[in-house]
């Protein structure tokens, strides 16, 4: 009988006594053999053979498709099982040690710039961008026309200004219908056109947002005026006579008594803008609540962020005493805001709670992931910069992502580089520690920088605002360096210059100059164009420039391109390092980064020779990257005679392991610190 059969029976079926093998053999074919011996022989044959099988088991070599108890046997020997549990303990280590490493990453990241930090943002005055149906005034069709050019530019942040449902006595911040949209700009559905079509281009759209008052034409306020009892107390109302003197001395923006007698109602209202504008009063909860639905609305239409208008107006004291004159001297007749301490009309406690509660319901949309709701503030504080600040929030509670910094508007009062640093510090030197900053020249409200400054800057005040740390905002017609035009007297369609010809913002609201076509391209339909368009508009504008490589308009693509592309300039230190008469000099750098950037810009008076020798962290000598002259590009001076005519600026690149910041923390800034390591390409918190 063969041993060899490899069967688990094997050892059961000798103790068999009816089994017979093939051979003849087996318990039943040997009757002669006692019960007792039998049984015993058969005990002692099953042993030996069940010991040869296994024997026999050792002897063979593993083989495809061996049963599993062949298998079993070799998977216990230890030259098996041993590299078996080597890698798998090898497997759960390298495994942990991944996990490890991306906890660690993770958690050493710094975190990624949202969408209104890596981009400017850009304004849209909707009058004056593009005009699609040859009425002469822009409209949101024509936006939609124009997109490609924000993407020529490398710009993903667009804030238009108002295009709400609007008797437009003063350009849609009169507000009759804040869910709709004034026909002169389209319908609902050409803004939800508009808005998937930005999306589809990763665009973002902000909206303004005006909170403070509405339209003396608005429902709310024909239903406060008859004294609805829900709507009573919708504005700030208060007893006077139509022929008497007025509740207090508080003056509007626009000059003369910001009370108005209504009567309808016998009461006079407050309006600290227009009398067509009477203010909201948000000392009513039913108000608040008003304005977070409206909120609502535009978020859930998709739009990505507001820019939240003249805030500081927004309460008043409930005592209503007259306001302290700025010269106690004077007459007691006052008939402009300059002649006021407003210590009554604006910033008022209350006023950040409201703003905080805004903040907290766009925070609930920003959950949505990739989809953050940024939130800007206007409050223009002038001297008291404190006041400014507070719209940042505090450690404990946010409130805008930032407040509008309008200082760099003032860069014509004194063309210096000591007056440029002056300015840039008032930002810096004040602002909360780990907020990030941001930059205006120029707006709907103020004249034109390339007119106030002059065109000789505008290159240089574009080199500024696209280097300096933070978010930069561009008024339309700023990328190719636009100027105010001149308005008769005639032509004047500001309310504000209607009142005061000096006051009119007309001349820089031009319509934007996109080619040498009839009407610069603004309306290819008709001869219209709601204000004359600037007579250099054959030269100055975008076709042209697209074509010009030493254009202001191709310079500021490129400074753009740069800072979104180089570390140091879109989230590295800010380091002050010379000022005087003619130039303002500062480095933009990484710690752990070789690659720096020292920009010089002149904004004097003559042309300057910087020395700065004494800055060892600077290599001797400096290749220019970018000059806004294009001759000097790649030029290389010694650091101790860096050349500059009156309005240029350098960008001048370098490498150097040793870094400024350090050795000088008092002169330098950075909203979030962050380190590279240059061994695997990251970026990490230090």
């Amino acid at each position: 009988m063969s041993h060899g059969l490899a069967s688990p029976e094997l050892g059961e079926c000798t103790r068999n006594p009816g089994y017979k093998d093939a051979d003849g053999d087996g318990p039943a074919a040997r009757d002669n053999i006692s019960v007792s011996d039998s049984e015993e022989k058969r005990d002692s044959i099953g042993v030996k053979r069940l010991s040869d099988a296994r024997d026999e088991y050792t002897q063979i070599k593993p083989y495809a498709g061996m049963p599993k108890e062949v298998l079993v046997l070799y998977s216990s020997k230890a030259r098996y099982r041993v590299p078996r549990e080597i890698l798998f303990w090898l497997t759960v280590c390298c495994t942990l040690a991944l996990v490890a490493v991306t906890i660690a990453v993770i958690a050493l990241s710094p975190k990624c710039l949202s969408w209104w930090q890596a981009s400017p943002v850009y304004q849209i005055y909707p009058r004056s961008f593009k005009d699609s149906d040859g009425d002469g005034v822009g409209d949101l069709k024509g936006i939609r026309e124009k997109l490609d050019h924000f993407e020529y530019l490398n710009i993903k942040s667009i804030w238009i200004s108002p295009f709400y449902r609007s008797p437009m006595k003063d350009f849609g911040y009169d507000v009759e219908d804040f869910r709709d949209i004034d026909p002169l700009f389209g319908t609902m559905k050409d803004f939800e056109d508009l808005l998937a079509a930005m999306h589809s281009k990763g665009l973002k759209l902000i909206m303004d947002f005006i909170p403070n008052h509405t339209s003396d034409l608005h429902r709310w306020f024909n239903l406060s005026r008859t004294r609805d009892p829900h709507y009573e107390d919708y504005y700030v109302w208060t007893d006077c006579k139509p022929d008497g003197p007025k509740p207090n001395n508080w003056v509007s923006i626009f000059g003369n008594s910001s009370w108005t007698y209504d009567e309808v109602r016998g009461q006079c209202y407050l309006h600290q803008f227009l009398k067509e504008q009477p203010d909201l009063n948000f000392r009513n909860p039913d108000v608040i609540k008003e304005m977070i639905d409206i909120i609502h609305f535009w978020l859930e239409k998709g739009v990505d962020g507001f820019r939240m208008d003249a805030v500081k107006h927004m309460l008043e004291a409930p005592h209503m005493r007259d306001e302290p004159q700025v010269d106690p001297n004077k007459p007691p007749l006052v008939t402009t805001e300059w002649d006021l301490h407003s210590d009554y009309t604006t910033s008022q406690v209350g006023l950040h709670d409201i703003l905080r509660e805004f903040r907290a319901q766009m925070d609930i949309y920003s959950q949505e992931p990739g989809r953050y709701r940024f939130m800007v503030t206007e409050s223009y504080d002038y001297e008291e910069v404190y006041k400014t600040m507070m719209y940042y929030g505090s450690r404990l509670e946010k409130e805008g992502d930032f407040p509008f910094n309008f200082y760099l508007l003032d860069l014509p009062h004194n063309t210096s580089g000591v007056w440029a640093k002056h300015l840039v510090h008032l930002w810096m030197g004040n602002m909360p520690k780990g907020k990030w900053p941001n930059w205006v020249v120029g707006n709907h409200d103020r004249t034109r920088i390339s007119s106030s400054a002059g065109r000789l800057y505008v290159r240089a005040i574009n080199m500024l605002l696209l280097t300096l740390p933070g978010t930069a905002t561009t008024y339309y017609g700023e990328e190719i360096g636009m100027e105010n035009i001149n308005v008769t007297a005639s032509q004047i369609q500001d309310p504000a210059g209607k009142y005061n010809t000096s006051a009119s913002r007309d001349p820089q609201r031009s319509p934007l100059q996109w080619n040498a076509d009839t009407n610069a391209g603004f309306n290819e339909k008709t001869n219209l164009t709601w204000l004359p368009l600037h007579p250099d508009y054959e030269t100055v504008n975008v076709e042209a420039q697209m074509k010009d490589d030493g254009s202001v308009l191709a310079q500021y693509r490129f400074l753009n391109t740069l800072r979104q592309s180089e570390l140091p300039l879109n989230r590295g230190w800010f380091c002050y390092v010379h000022a005087d008469a003619n130039v303002f000099s500062y480095i933009r750098e990484l710690d752990g980064l070789k690659r720096a950037f020292l920009i010089v810009v002149n904004f004097g008076k003559e042309s300057a020779v910087t020395d700065l020798s004494s800055v060892r962290e600077l290599p001797d000598e400096l290749k220019v990257l970018m000059s806004t002259t294009i001759a000097n590009d790649g030029k290389v001076f010694p650091k101790s005679r860096i050349q500059t005519e009156v309005g240029e600026g350098l960008v001048i690149q370098y490498s150097t392991n040793t870094r400024f910041n350090p050795n000088h923390p008092e002169e330098c800034y950075i909203s979030e610190k962050a380190c590279y390591l240059e061994t695997i390409d990251i970026l990490y918190k230090c």
